[in-house]
């Protein structure tokens, strides 16, 4: 039987002894993929300038931001420099820390606005375990996968989906369904890339169809309801749950081709706009730059996910290959969720843009990615 398609990611990809002759490049010895590090400055330095404004010019959180790309920038950098081999091998045992974690949120959280998401360390802070997971979902799944024969037999495949399912449960219950869903889609997406059959596929298509609705009567909570109801017809609360995405779609549409201008948006400046700096910042962006300033993004955003799915095409081995394919795509779902619900065709989930929004532990670990993706391109 002919693999599925998904899988000439794998087949196509260049296989050991390939390229021994060609020697490695400075970049290389140095463990930098020139191209991604200078795409995400170009996206940090447009996050910061954004920023800037959207937070009418406070300073200090620019300065906050600007210290959590430099810390970034250095646990990328410090990641490269690990062979992908010590990841392969420290997975289970990363997957493993972030399922404790989760489950002492459970027991002793900090309960902020209602949800129990964070472990307060004295001397340290708060600290979100779920974060952990956007990295060792895929890690662990791939590392699974990856040693047994590819495409993965029905068994392996419940085993992953498994291995899947117990963090997003946790985190659901936290409750935090956009980072849970976000998590979810990491570990499909190793699944997918590895060659799962598109017979599997069509089976979960209809079960997710028979489990959308229990879950919405029984594992929805009040609000979240609320905020898919509110997407269908947010002018029913203009002033209430609709005010968010009406004010978001106000600003976007305001901006038209050009934009008014940096520093000019009204909705922001004049706090129409909620969370204009952090959840919604591209919606005071579309504001000031228009729609060609949102082009601009959109381009940085593509060139960071096509040159990380090259990477996982020259990878030599497949957790590499694996791995990278999955984090790319799992960074265009943090682009397209964000996008979605500030332009009202998704509801309301909370997920920031990624190195545009205010928030240091989300670009700490996006940068922790892309550490890891580097790795595997510049280890051979």
């Amino acid at each position: 039987m002919a693999p599925s398609s998904q899988y000439k990611f794998l087949r196509q990809a260049p296989r050991d002894g390939l390229s021994t002759a060609m020697q490695p490049s400075k970049w290389q010895r140095l463990h930098i993929d020139p191209w991604l590090t200078l795409f995400l400055i170009l996206n940090a330095l447009l996050g910061l300038t954004v920023l800037y404004s959207a937070s009418a010019q406070d300073v200090g959180l620019v300065t906050k931001q600007a210290m959590s790309f430099g810390i970034g920038f250095v646990v990328m950098f410090s990641l490269a420099q690990i062979p992908p081999k010590v990841y392969q091998a420290f997975s289970p045992y990363f997957y493993a820390f972030g399922v404790v974690c989760l489950l002492a949120v459970m027991v002793f959280g900090e309960i902020r606005m209602g949800a129990q998401r964070w472990i307060d360390i004295p001397g340290f802070g708060s600290v979100q375990p779920s974060e952990f997971m956007k990295i060792g979902m895929p890690m662990m799944i791939a590392w699974f996968l990856s040693r047994n024969p590819l495409p993965p037999s029905f068994k392996n495949t419940l085993i992953s989906l498994v291995l899947i399912g117990v963090p997003f449960l946790l985190i659901a219950e936290q409750p935090d369904l956009g980072t849970s869903v976000l998590i979810l889609a990491s570990g499909i997406f190793v699944l997918f890339l590895s060659g799962l059959s598109w017979k599997m596929i069509a089976a979960a298509g209809v079960a997710a169809a028979v489990v959308i609705p229990i879950a919405w009567e029984f594992l929805l909570h009040d609000y979240q309801r609320q905020r898919v109801l509110t997407l269908l017809n947010p002018e029913a609360d203009a002033l209430g749950t609709g005010w968010n995405i009406i004010q978001s779609k106000t600003a976007i549409g305001s901006g038209g081709f050009v934009g008014k201008g940096y520093l000019e948006g009204t909705q922001s400046h004049l706090h129409f706009l909620p969370e204009g700096h952090t959840d919604f910042i591209i919606a005071a962006f579309s504001e000031e730059f228009g729609l060609i300033g949102v082009s601009i993004l959109v381009i940085i955003y593509f060139a960071i996910i096509f040159r990380t799915f090259q990477i996982g095409l020259q990878s030599f081995h497949n957790y590499g290959r694996l791995v990278a394919g999955a984090l790319g795509l799992s960074f265009f779902v943090y682009v397209f969720v964000n996008a979605g619900m500030v332009s009202g065709i998704l509801p309301v989930v909370g997920v920031p843009l990624p190195f545009m929004s205010y928030g240091g532990t989300a670009i700490i670990t996006l940068m922790a990615t892309f550490g890891l993706v580097m790795s595997i391109h510049t280890h051979r």
